[in-house]
């Protein structure tokens, strides 16, 4: 007999599934088998079969599901009443969790011993012994009590591992597992420092500097947390380029691989950082930039309108409704042309991440002259000052400047490198950007079907049983508007329950009271981006939108507007404008010779008129 429960719960027989009778005969079997031949009262099994108000009959039904799993389990079960209790003792058995435990422990000694290929060896068993989230199919009680210590477990196990392998020198086959698993857990330091350093080891320092400050930003803003000092000495060492070699024994010194491509001209090699005073570093080479996504899809002519502007010696501005994927584009970009800036790349959210609010201009331009080299008690008090500084540390070099989620011109403005040779991508969701002298305008909208389904199965993949099933993805990508955020999430829900199916899914978000919900997933909530673009109106154009939103209707012109707002038809097109132009409406053409008509998507009318019911509540 075989029981495995690193994944959904299960038992075989001579190679062949034993038939289980669903969720509360798996949870029954799962405890049991945690127990670990000791007894679990029949109080201890009702909690985690009911919770805290079982039903009446509970003892009734717990003593059938008991019964019913002897049956399935066969004479041999070791499963036996004992007092108020059961206990099962299942001798020779095979329990998955118990040989994981088993094979990490001993790879972990591998491991404090520097035998890394015993290590990993070890360790890859071990994590091969898991085929999903553990406990997957089992009561929600079960799954609470005792899912955190054993994904904690695998983690673990899995850091270990990365660390052997990292120890032989397989720092390219490490790359892409470690991006994601730094990407489904972001807190995890040490899992950051493995991907900086597999980075690092792979030639390519700026996106392991890149890993780094994405991970201090995420500490800050979720925990209010600077890195701890291993990871802040890991940066260091990349920093300054000290970082050591494989410790393998009798392994030689790896020397970074080359770059992919060669620059696009020829350009003086920069310097080697050197400490200077007060501080700062001369001969910096900035990197910034977080690492653009692995799963990016479509965007293919976008992606080249921007790639083409940015080598002929034009800034790009890229804008969009709020969730269209405009980060995502500008660093992917960004890092496809990565040879043809040299000198590095500066990146700033000038978003604030606690209410949405513009940053100033000032306080972003202390980072950037602080990741040129300046010292911090050496960056000028005033703007203007900051200005002239980053411009002159800027002449001369070929950089790329990324400036995400910008609020208007006026705060774009002076974030611009001026003349030269480096050059700047803005993103953000308001029209009044394109009035950015020498900038190329790249609009984004809701990805094509083909591309939006092609999106979700990047990230979701194969799961349930009917994945990858078109149709289901087909119907989900519409109902998230196609817009790449909310196929995110909902290809990030799909992933972590790879026992719901893609038409299960489907049929949770139908719902127009509950869609909004759903697509949220982690840190990530569709109703982040809208509130911020929502915040950007004054009050009056807020109340005007929630007004419009909870009429219902999907598509008005001027006319319809004036008359649901009580206004005339200039102030009502007026509003609709402003409202296009934050990309809370889209202009979708004329009604005949005599209005435009604008159009709400799905989901942001259901968010305006999310906003529209307390008001009418209270």
């Amino acid at each position: 007999m075989d029981f495995k429960i690193l994944g959904p719960v299960s038992a075989e027989r001579d190679g062949q599934p034993v038939a289980l009778d669903g969720g509360k005969q798996r949870t029954a079997l799962a405890t049991l088998l945690l127990a670990h031949g000791q007894v679990v009262t029949d109080e201890r099994l009702t909690t985690l079969l009911w919770g805290w108000d079982p039903p009446a009959t509970s003892t009734n039904q717990l003593y059938t599901y008991v019964s019913r799993l002897r049956t399935r389990l066969g004479p041999r079960h070791g499963l036996q009443r004992r007092g108020a209790g059961y206990r099962m003792d299942i001798g020779d058995a095979g329990f998955d969790w118990d040989a994981f435990r088993s094979l990490a422990d001993e790879g972990r000694t591998h491991l404090l011993a520097a035998r890394y290929a015993d290590a990993e060896h070890r360790l890859g068993r071990a994590l091969a012994l898991w085929w999903g989230p553990a406990l997957t199919d089992v009561t929600e009680h079960l799954a609470r009590a005792e899912g955190p210590r054993m994904e904690e477990a695998r983690l673990s196990a899995l850091e270990n591992h990365t660390e052997a392998a990292l120890a032989l020198g397989r720092h390219n086959d490490m790359v892409s597992a470690l991006t994601r698993q730094v990407t489904l857990h972001p807190v995890r330091e040490r899992l950051r420092g493995q991907l900086m350093t597999a980075l690092f080891r792979c030639g390519r320092q700026a996106d392991a500097l890149a890993v780094y400050e994405a991970g201090r930003r995420v500490l800050a803003d979720d925990l209010g947390i600077d890195p701890g000092p291993e990871l802040r000495a890991l940066h260091q060492d990349v920093l300054t380029g000290t970082l050591a070699p494989p410790p393998a024994a009798e392994r030689e010194r790896v020397t970074p691989a080359a770059p992919a491509r060669p620059p696009a001209a020829t350009v003086a090699p920069t310097p080697h950082p050197e400490p200077a005073a007060g501080g700062g570093w001369q001969g910096l080479v900035p990197a910034m930039l977080p690492a653009a996504p692995g799963d990016f899809t479509g965007r293919r002519a976008e992606t080249e309108e921007v790639l083409t502007a940015l080598r002929e010696h034009q800034d790009v501005v890229i804008t969009g409704a709020p969730g269209t994927g405009k980060s995502a584009l500008a660093l992917w970009a960004a890092e496809d042309c990565r040879a043809d800036f040299p000198h590095g790349g500066l990146y700033a959210d000038l978003r604030t991440a606690d209410n949405g609010r513009p940053r100033d201009p000032a306080e972003v331009l202390g980072w950037f002259l602080r990741a040129l080299g300046t010292a911090p008690d050496q960056l000028p008090a005033t703007l203007d000052e900051r200005v002239q500084l980053y411009r002159t540390l800027l002449a001369g070099r070929r950089a790329l400047v990324v400036l995400d989620n910008a609020h208007d011109d006026s705060q774009v403005r002076p974030l611009l490198p001026g003349g030269g040779e480096s050059r700047t991508v803005v993103t953000g969701v308001r029209s009044p950007l394109a009035s950015l002298e020498g900038t190329r305008l790249v609009r984004l909208g809701p990805l094509p079907p083909a591309e939006a389904v092609g999106l979700l199965t990047a990230i979701a993949g194969p799961g349930g049983s009917d994945r990858p099933a078109p149709a289901a993805y087909a119907r989900i990508a519409e109902l998230c508007d196609r817009l790449p955020l909310a196929l995110r999430i909902a290809a990030a829900r799909l992933s972590a329950r790879p026992h719901w199916s893609a038409a299960r899914f489907a049929d949770r978000l139908a719902p127009a009271g509950r869609r909004l919900d759903e697509l949220r997933f982690g840190s990530l909530d569709i109703r982040t981006g809208l509130s911020a673009a929502l915040a950007q109106l004054d009050p009056a154009a807020r109340d005007g939108f929630t007004t419009l939103a909870a009429a219902g209707m999907r598509g008005l012109t001027a006319a319809d507007a004036a008359a649901l707002l009580d206004t005339g038809p200039d102030d009502a097109e007026e509003l609709l404008e402003r409202l296009a132009d934050a990309r809370l409406l889209e202009v979708c053409g004329a009604d005949g010779d005599a209005w435009l008509r604008y159009r709400f998507m799905p989901l942001v009318q259901l968010f305006a008129q999310e906003q529209r019911a307390p008001a009418l509540v209270s």
